[in-house]
């Protein structure tokens, strides 16, 4: 008899249906499994066979041939190992197969029959929902992230007893519950910063609008404590975002048990390869920029890395994906973050500090500079320099604004951005495309003076750089309630471009000038 299961394997961080083909009929004795599987999925055969030993069930001294369909895709993953066990049973047995019918199956048995956890349990109860299926059945151990999924029954299982008990004698199982997924942390608060306003403002518009950010500054003055407060200003994630991401660490097995509810803060060390930052690997796995998906990613001591590893997030900062070509597949995972980054100005840290002489030959320093290159700082909308502070004001007793009186601020700032642009089917200015720029980011005839004077003065602005800059004004102006782009919001703007040193000269008549 021939017995059909349905199951799935993970692309990337989608689940694809697969049917799993069981024959059993007589013969000598093998057991064969075609259709481009794994190892891990052969030697499923070993855990089958003592699972089923451990329920009181012999694998048949027959021949058994497994078909994974379609034929021509890679099979990897443990998680065919209930599906086939099953099959073997239906196919043996001839049981009605009805109590299976419309339920994908999927799970990893151990010797003695207990179900483990399988990665991309979410992608696969989203792909059975979507296929039209009643059901699907999952160890119990990845059932409340699947639980997660809308319109489509969870059924969770501990044991292979309790599946082959739903099989032959209609012992339903119980029905998974969605899980959240830990609070929000509140160890981080940039009420422990002191200081820097204008490092702080600049944190506040990049979280506002979704804008890449550089620091720079000497060694040791809060570089890295400003961004690690970074996600204790970020809005809460909408329910569709928490998906997304809950996704892309359930493929990976790292989701928490539930949904994930906090937003990710990835802060990769600076040996890291650009596999390892960007995904890839014989079986495309995600790499930390889809970690960080609706989240930071943070790279400290930004020149440090590898050149070509940070040369290689230059399109997916612009496409907010990253595409994974192999032989066999191509791969897009999603990559929509807030870039963070840090940087001394010199080798020794100390260039332009008043505090310290810097010890570095014009040589080092430009070589040290070089390593990151025009196109990718142009990709960087805010470069901040971030000076020490005051010994009085370090000690001083009165605590900074508090993150969540920022975040107040951010969350109604994203408000008017998610509503102004929702016919373009963007959330945050950083994503506006050039048709939503051009109808959303009007500017006062001062603003559009001042935008010409700049761009004529500072000739080494691209297109790409006065693009970002409008974008960045735009949301200085939903920060202030502004419905166009004022004069000071293009100022501001301008002046969180810390590289470039060049003064805007206009005429005495005209105030400075100076940070909004």
């Amino acid at each position: 008899m021939l017995a059909r299961m349905r199951s799935s394997t993970l692309r990337g961080i989608e689940a694809t249906p697969i049917e799993v083909e069981v024959d059993v009929v007589g013969g000598l004795p093998s057991y064969h499994v075609v259709g481009l599987p794994t190892p891990s999925v052969r030697e499923g055969a070993v855990r089958i066979r003592a699972a089923l030993e451990a329920i009181g069930q012999a694998l048949p001294q027959k021949k058994i041939t497994i078909n994974l369909a379609p034929a021509d895709l890679p099979k990897p993953g443990t998680a065919f190992d209930l599906p086939i066990a099953i099959g073997v049973l239906l196919a043996e047995t001839e049981l009605d197969p009805a109590p299976v019918d419309g339920l994908m199956l999927l799970g990893e048995l151990g010797l003695d029959g207990t179900l483990r956890a399988v990665r991309g349990a979410l992608a696969a109860a989203i792909l059975a929902r979507d296929l039209g299926l009643r059901g699907i059945v999952v160890p119990a151990a990845s059932a409340a992230e699947a639980a997660v999924v809308e319109g489509i029954e969870v059924l969770a299982a501990d044991h292979l007893a309790e599946v082959v008990a739903m099989v032959v004698g209609g012992v339903p199982l119980r029905r998974a519950t969605p899980r959240l997924g830990a609070p929000r942390s509140a160890s981080f608060d940039l009420a422990d910063v002191r200081g820097q306003l204008l490092a702080r403002a600049a944190l506040e518009v990049a979280v506002a609008g979704g804008h890449n950010l550089m620091l720079v500054g000497p060694p040791g003055i809060g570089k890295s404590m400003l961004a690690r407060r970074i996600p204790s200003i970020l809005p809460p994630m909408s329910h569709a975002e928490a998906l997304a991401v809950t996704k892309v660490y359930s493929a990976i097995g790292a989701a928490p048990g539930g949904l994930v509810d906090e937003r990710p803060f990835r802060s990769p060390h600076h040996s890291v390869s650009a596999a390892a930052l960007l995904g890839g690997g014989s079986v495309p796995r995600p790499g930390e920029i889809t970690l960080a998906h609706h989240g930071v990613l943070f790279l400290d001591e930004l020149p440090e890395f590898q050149r070509a590893t940070i040369e290689s997030l230059r399109q997916p900062l612009e496409d907010r994906e990253v595409v994974i070509g192999r032989a066999h597949a191509t791969l897009r995972f999603p990559a929509s973050f807030l870039f963070v980054a840090a940087a001394n100005p010199c080798p020794c840290g100390w260039a332009g500090s008043k505090l310290r002489e810097c010890t570095c030959s014009a040589t080092a320093i430009e070589r040290y500079r070089g390593r990151l290159s025009g196109p990718l700082l142009d990709r960087i909308d805010l470069h901040v320099h971030v000076p020490p502070v005051a010994l009085a004001e370090l000690r001083g007793a009165a605590p900074g604004e508090p993150s969540a009186a920022v975040r107040d601020r951010v969350i109604a700032a994203r408000d008017r951005q998610r509503a102004r642009l929702a016919p373009w089917g963007v959330a945050i200015n950083a994503e506006m495309g050039p048709a939503a720029t051009r109808a959303t980011c009007a500017l006062s005839p001062a603003a559009e003076q001042y935008l010409a004077r700049l761009a004529t003065q500072r000739r080494s602005m691209s297109a790409r750089t006065i693009d970002r800059l409008i974008k960045v004004s735009r949301t200085i102006a939903d920060l202030a309630g502004a419905d166009r782009i004022e004069r000071p919001h293009l100022k501001e703007a301008a002046g969180y471009r810390a590289f470039d040193p060049e003064p805007v000269q206009e005429a005495p008549t005209i105030e400075p000038p100076t940070l909004a």
